[in-house]
């Protein structure tokens, strides 16, 4: 997966995403539950940003939370940045993209894997470049 230029203002960030991509990726909103296309998501690889592609995840930390959302626990070093969201009247961590600043899901602390983390995110906002045999 390559790097991505960045888009210096929103109507550029407009015109590179899609709807769908702008609406979750710049305007922090959320894709329905269970139809995300990373949802049920077997293949090996490495999780990057959609809008910059940064890589975000592996897959190896991946794992069926049974919410509605690809779950991972526990991004790669640097990868990612925490934000305090008090929106929809509840505290959350939001986690948006450390390059880019996007939003891609939320964090949790009720994870069953190793770190007790479940980073709970957007398909729209992830990009699977697979591992090569």
């Amino acid at each position: 997966m390559n790097t991505k230029p960045i888009p210096t203002t929103e109507e550029e960030w407009r015109q590179k995403l899609t709807p769908e991509q702008y609406r979750v990726l710049r305007e922090k909103g959320t894709e329905a539950p269970f139809t995300g296309k990373y949802t049920h998501e077997k293949r090996a690889g490495m999780y990057a940003c959609t809008a910059c592609g940064n890589p975000l995840f592996s897959s190896d930390t991946k794992f069926d939370s049974g919410t509605g959302w690809p779950s991972f626990d526990e991004a790669l070093p640097g990868a990612v940045k925490f934000v305090s969201d008090g929106t929809h009247g509840m505290e959350r961590t939001e986690v948006v993209c450390a390059k880019c600043g996007s939003h891609l899901g939320h964090v949790f602390d009720d994870g069953p894997m190793k770190t007790g983390k479940r980073y709970c995110m957007n398909s729209v906002c992830l990009e699977l470049g697979e591992k090569k045999e």
